[in-house]
């Protein structure tokens, strides 16, 4: 890609494929048998759904949160840290406002229709089915990460409008990390906040609680993530040509140190082992990701263009749906694969009918996406990523 292209479009085609495995990771977590802290759970189960929930989970968020701080500092750099306040509030902020009490109360009804099935064996909405062990009150759910990075960006605008002396600070800060990203040894370094933050999480392995109040294990883990992609722009002319060149082997080694988290839990190694090995295939992976993007994502073809543009409403409303097409299925006599397909097939239709009937030509597809498309007309094929 060239440095001077101002859309980078394997990036923007990395973030949208990053929010549509949000639906494979949802639905799959519907047939695992490690504990979670959801109540609902489908009469099939596998140890391989674990597998798959738990290779996605290694580098999904993770890539967000670098694609959001590389993006953070174009726009920041492009447009002032006045405007990029108001822009990251109009299309972060205003939309995790409206829409989250709407999801939140689909997802929680969903949910107990669910578990009703499970314990009653019949449809309803009885509460007293529910685990006692469940938390209770409001949660983030899966928007929990439109709720950081709102937090992540007003830091970020702040940080803007910092002495001189703390800017170069930073910029030190950043050009240590940029360095970390391109020597082979670096992910180590880079894995041991991430070993921190999990140590009080079961396996050192840290998971979202979806609280409001974030605990500041989260804070760590996720500012690393949102950090190191603040840096990346700036190095971005030494920092992506790397990872294109040597995404394979990032792939390679991320891939043993997965296989080596699994063969450390088998043998029962103490937490520190396994969450070290899964935090180095965190980072390992996530440089795969940005590097296989640049070489085979990097252009903006038409129907790409519409799957990218609706990844956003997919992302928001996907959830319940997830657990309501999981309803539907329990009990039914058909193997996992079958179900999870299934699932995952009908949450992506329902998805992308709604953005084609209620956001791409209306005023929440401007909300989300700053455009208002015309109905009958093609996406345009130079869409800026910003």
């Amino acid at each position: 890609m060239a440095l001077h292209d101002t859309r980078y479009h394997a990036i923007d085609n990395l973030r949208a494929l990053m929010m549509w495995l949000g639906i494979v990771i949802h639905v799959t977590m519907n047939h695992v048998v490690m504990p979670t802290q959801i109540p609902w759970r489908d009469d099939r189960l596998s140890p391989l759904a674990d597998a798959l929930v738990g290779f996605i989970h290694a580098y999904r968020m993770p890539v967000f949160f670098i694609i959001a701080g590389f993006l953070a500092a174009m726009l920041l750099e492009r447009r002032g840290a006045r405007a990029f306040l108001r822009h990251r509030l109009q299309r972060l902020a205003l939309p995790f406002a409206i829409f989250w009490p709407f999801i939140w109360v689909a997802t929680g009804l969903a949910g107990l229709a669910f578990v009703n099935r499970m314990v009653l064996g019949r449809w309803g909405l009885d509460e007293s089915v529910v685990a006692a062990g469940v938390p209770r009150g409001p949660s983030t759910m899966h928007m929990w990460f439109l709720w950081m990075l709102a937090w992540f960006s007003g830091a970020t605008a702040l940080l803007a409008a910092a002495p001189p002396a703390l800017h170069r600070l930073l910029a030190r800060v950043g050009d240590g990390l940029a360095r970390l990203g391109r020597a082979w040894w670096g992910f180590a370094v880079l894995a041991v906040p991430l070993v921190i933050a999990g140590l009080a999480y079961p396996k050192g392995l840290l998971m979202a609680k979806g609280t409001f109040w974030l605990p500041w294990n989260e804070w760590l883990h996720n500012g690393l993530f949102y950090g190191f992609g603040l840096a990346a722009w700036h190095h971005r002319a030494t920092l992506l040509p790397h990872w294109q060149r040597h995404w394979r082997r990032y792939a390679w080694a991320g891939l043993f140190a997965f296989l080596a988290v699994g063969a450390a839990d088998r043998r029962a190694a103490p937490d520190l082992v396994i969450s070290a090995a899964y935090n180095a295939c965190t980072w390992l992976w996530s440089f795969a990701w940005i590097g296989l993007a640049l070489q085979v994502l990097d252009r903006r073809t038409t129907w790409g263009a519409w799957l990218a543009d609706s990844a956003y409403w997919v992302y928001l409303v996907h959830l319940p749906l997830t657990v309501l097409f999981g309803c539907l299925l329990y009990g039914e006599p058909l193997p996992i694969g079958a179900k999870i397909l299934i699932n995952i097939t009908a949450t992506t239709a329902l998805c992308l009918l709604t953005y084609k009937l209620f956001v791409r030509h209306t005023w929440v597809g401007v909300l989300l996406n700053g455009v208002r498309h015309p109905r009958g007309g093609t996406p345009p094929a130079a869409a800026a990523a910003a």
